[in-house]
C-alpha cells in the first residue's frame, strides 16, 4: 500500500470547509484503492483552534512541536489567514517545510501564508476573486490570475474559494494515483473531477465602485448607462475631450483594463444580470447589451466565462420562490384538490 504522509497548517479563524472538503477526498482514496493518504493536522498554537463557522478543531501537534517533514503541505483560508501571515513564526515553519516537501498546496486565501515566507514571488498562483486585488498588492512579485479554480506552478498548487479546495484535492489525487483513478474518487463524492468554466461565471468581471479621475467615472458612467451604443475608443475620447492615446493611458492606470475591455465587460456582466434575472431570448439579451448578435454573444462567453449563455441561465438564474410569489400583485393559482 502506497501512503502520502500530508501537513494541514490550522489557526484561528480558518475556513473549515477548506481542510473537511480536502482530507474527505483523500479519506476515500483508502476507501476506493489500495493507497493511503495518512493526515496530520498541524496548529499555530497549542490550544484548541476555533474556524471561522465556529467549530473547533484540536490539532494534532503545533509547529512549535517536533514534526516530520510532509509530501504535501495543505494551507486552508479563512479570515484569521490575515493574522497569521505576517507571522515571523508561521513564516519560519512554512517555510523550513518548504524546503523538504514536495509540494504545497493553498486553498482560497491560504496563499498569503505562502506568500508570507517568501514562497510566491513569480509563480502563478489564484485565490478567490475578491482577494485577487489585496493578494497583488501584498505579493507584488506574485503572478496573480483571477480566473481558475486552480492552478499550479511548479511545486506550489493554489485554489479558489471555499469549494475550490476538493478541485484542488482532486488534481493531488490524480497526479498521485492517476486519473481513472481520481474520477472514481469524483463520482463517488458526486463532484466534477475538473468543473467546466472558472471563476468568471461566479463573480462579476467589473468593479462598479467609482474611483480616480473625474474623466474616468464619466466614461465608466456612460457606457454602464448606454451598452447598446455602438462604442469605440474615439467616440469615448471624444466624450471627456481626451486624445484615444491620454484616455487610454490614464483608463489603464486607474481601472487595470484598456476602455474598449471595459465596453466588453460591461456588456458581459449586464448579460449575465439579464439571464439570471429574465426569460428573454439570447438573441434578445444580446441586443439589449450592444452585442450584435446572438451567436456573438455565444462566443465571448465561451471564452470569458467558459460556458454558453443557456449553461449559465441553466446555473444561475433566480427562481421566484414561494414568498415572491405571495407578495407579487394578482392572486395565486387556487390549489388543486385532491
Amino acid at each position: 500500500m502506497r501512503k502520502i504522509l500530508i501537513g494541514i497548517l490550522v489557526f484561528p479563524g480558518f475556513q473549515l470547509l477548506d481542510i473537511a472538503g480536502p482530507r474527505n477526498a483523500f479519506g476515500e482514496v483508502r476507501v476506493l484503492g489500495e493507497h493511503q493518504y495518512e493526515i496530520v493536522t498541524v496548529g499555530t498554537t497549542r490550544t484548541p483552534l476555533r474556524s471561522a463557522c465556529g467549530l473547533t478543531v484540536v490539532a494534532d501537534r503545533s509547529i512549535y512541536e517536533p514534526c516530520p517533514f510532509f509530501d504535501t503541505l495543505l494551507v486552508p483560508g479563512g479570515m484569521g489567514v490575515y493574522d497569521v501571515y505576517e507571522d515571523p513564526r508561521v513564516a519560519a515553519w512554512v517555510g523550513r517545510q518548504a524546503k523538504r516537501c514536495r509540494r504545497l498546496a493553498a486553498a482560497c486565501s491560504g496563499v498569503f501564508v505562502l506568500g508570507g515566507a517568501g514562497l510566491l514571488d513569480q509563480r502563478k498562483v489564484t485565490s478567490h476573486w475578491s482577494e485577487a486585488a489585496r493578494l497583488r498588492a501584498a505579493f507584488p512579485q506574485a503572478r496573480v490570475y483571477a480566473e481558475p479554480l486552480r492552478l499550479k506552478d511548479g511545486p506550489v498548487y493554489t485554489s479558489a474559494g471555499a469549494s475550490a479546495s476538493m478541485d484542488l484535492a482532486l488534481l493531488l489525487i490524480e497526479e498521485d494515483f492517476g486519473r481513472r483513478f481520481a474520477l472514481k474518487v469524483a463520482k463517488y463524492l458526486l463532484v466534477y473531477l475538473q468543473r467546466p468554466g472558472g471563476q468568471a461565471q461566479f463573480g462579476p468581471l467589473l468593479d462598479r465602485q467609482a474611483h480616480g479621475d473625474a474623466q474616468v467615472h464619466a466614461v465608466r458612467d456612460y457606457v454602464i448607462d448606454r451598452l447598446q451604443h455602438p462604442h469605440t475608443l474615439a467616440s469615448l475620447a471624444e466624450r471627456v475631450h481626451m486624445s484615444p492615446r491620454n484616455l487610454t493611458r490614464l483608463f489603464s492606470k486607474q481601472t487595470g483594463i484598456t476602455p474598449m475591455a471595459f465596453v466588453n465587460d460591461a456588456r458581459i456582466d449586464a448579460a449575465r444580470e439579464l439571464l439570471e434575472t429574465t426569460d428573454l431570448p439570447v438573441s434578445a439579451v444580446a441586443e439589449r447589451c450592444g452585442i450584435d448578435s446572438a451567436d456573438n454573444l455565444r462566443r465571448i462567453f465561451g471564452k470569458r466565462l467558459g460556458l454558453s449563455p443557456l449553461e449559465y441561465r441553466q446555473r444561475f438564474q433566480v427562481m421566484a420562490s414561494q414568498a415572491d410569489l405571495e407578495a407579487a400583485p394578482g392572486p395565486l393559482p387556487a390549489p388543486m384538490m385532491s
